[in-house]
Formats: C-alpha cells, sequence, structure tokens
C-alpha cells in the first residue's frame, strides 16, 4: 500500500552528531487510528503527538525499531532485583491526563535533562509529544505510599502495546524505576493478551538508547525485517 507521507528538511541529528536527521511523515489522516497505526508500527512508524513518522536519513539507517515478545520475556538477575526492590508501590491505570503528570514532567526533565531537546520543559511541550487526540494513551500510576513518583506513557493497539515514555521522581534513582515501568508494561501486556511492547528506536552507537537491548528476547527491524535477538545466558 502507497502512503502519503511529507519529508521534513535535514537538521542535526539528536542522537549522533556526525549525522543529519531527516523524517518521514504520516500525511494520510484516515490512518489515524490504532489498528492502523499497530501495522504501522510494524513497519518502523512511532508516534510523537498526533503525529506518525519514521527515520528518513541519507546515508544512515542507525535507527531500528525494537520490539519486545511479551509472552517470551524473561527477566535477567538485575530485573528481578528490580521488581523486589520495588515491591512496595502500587500500581493504577489512568485513561485521562491529570496535572500532577505535568508536574512530574517538568521536575523530571529539568534535573535529569537540562542537556535533552526537551529542556526547558512546557505545556505547549508535554501535550505536542505524549498527548494524542486520535488515540488517547495510557497512564500507569506508581505510588509510594499516597506519593506519585513515576508515569509511564504507553499507547494501546489491538495486539501490543507501545512505550511513550516514563517521567519519575528525580530523587527516587535508586529504585531503578526507567526498568522497573518497562516491566510492568511487559507485564500489562499479558494481562491484556497483547502479544508485543515496542520500544521505539534502538541506536547501537548511542549509548543512552542502548538500555532497550536489554530485554530478552527482543525483535529488531532490520532492512524492513524482524530479527530476533537470543537470550543471553545468565
Amino acid at each position: 500500500m502507497a502512503l502519503k507521507v511529507g519529508l521534513t528538511p535535514e537538521q542535526r541529528c539528536s542522537y549522533l552528531e556526525a549525522e543529519r536527521e531527516r523524517l518521514m511523515v504520516l500525511l494520510d489522516p484516515s490512518l489515524l487510528s490504532p489498528g492502523s497505526y499497530e501495522n504501522l508500527l510494524q513497519a518502523g512508524f512511532r508516534r510523537s503527538g498526533d503525529d506518525l513518522y519514521r527515520p528518513h536519513c541519507q546515508g544512515c539507517q542507525a535507527c531500528r525499531s525494537l520490539r519486545i515478545p511479551v509472552n517470551e520475556f524473561e527477566p535477567d538477575r538485575r530485573q528481578r532485583r528490580i521488581l523486589r526492590r520495588n515491591q512496595d508501590l502500587s500500581f493504577t491505570l489512568s485513561h485521562q491526563d491529570k496535572p500532577e503528570y505535568y508536574d512530574l514532567f517538568c521536575r523530571y526533565i529539568s534535573l535529569r535533562h537540562k542537556d535533552g531537546t526537551m529542556y526547558p520543559p512546557s505545556r505547549k511541550q508535554y501535550d505536542g509529544f505524549l498527548l494524542c487526540s486520535w488515540m488517547p494513551p495510557l497512564f500507569m500510576e506508581f505510588h509510594a505510599g499516597h506519593r506519585l513518583i513515576a508515569v509511564a506513557i504507553t499507547d494501546a493497539m489491538p495486539n501490543s502495546l507501545s512505550a511513550m515514555y516514563t517521567l519519575f521522581e528525580p530523587d527516587e534513582d535508586a529504585r531503578s524505576l526507567g526498568t522497573y515501568a518497562i516491566l510492568s508494561q511487559i507485564a500489562l501486556a499479558r494481562r491484556m493478551h497483547k502479544q508485543w511492547l515496542y520500544l521505539g528506536y534502538q541506536i547501537e552507537a548511542c549509548r543512552k538508547m542502548n538500555y532497550k537491548t536489554q530485554y530478552h528476547p527482543h525483535e529488531q527491524l532490520i532492512e524492513q525485517e524482524w530479527k530476533k535477538s537470543p537470550s543471553p545466558a545468565e
């Protein structure tokens, strides 16, 4: 099926200093639905706000979509420790945005990502990146007692979840909440009888993106074919 798309102007890559970035953006509003998005996820697209895009960079194919077959996943020793460390947390699902999420977003970006493209945080940036008018995301809340300490934003399609972003209190580093949020989304996908959890793009040469390969087994989209990475021996 031919897609109606547009190309963004080239700009400096956010992840690889020596590269230039260009995106292919979907321009067909008839494909903005959970079912169509799932098909596009399988083809390497990703959501940002209301838009669906895929890297389309000249001379570079470093960005590879990565997904986890949730029924085959087994946590490794480190991940099991993180699960035990966070046994005291309670978890709830919300289908609507709440003011406390944006407050947490501001603290998280200001203290953890001052060197990133989302600093300084703003309401326009939060809405334009995480929220979606045609497919409202799920908000996974994690509480320590009555205190909200993390929120994982995820999209739900008929047969998969797609992890968008995780926010957490900067003073809770010891809990490894980013990892815990992904493990919790894997568990949620299983409970919802989904087959996949998509984690977005993985870039081998970018250290801060390589945490995604720590979940085994996983698959990467390489030359439009999903290829499985075997689990390493513990």
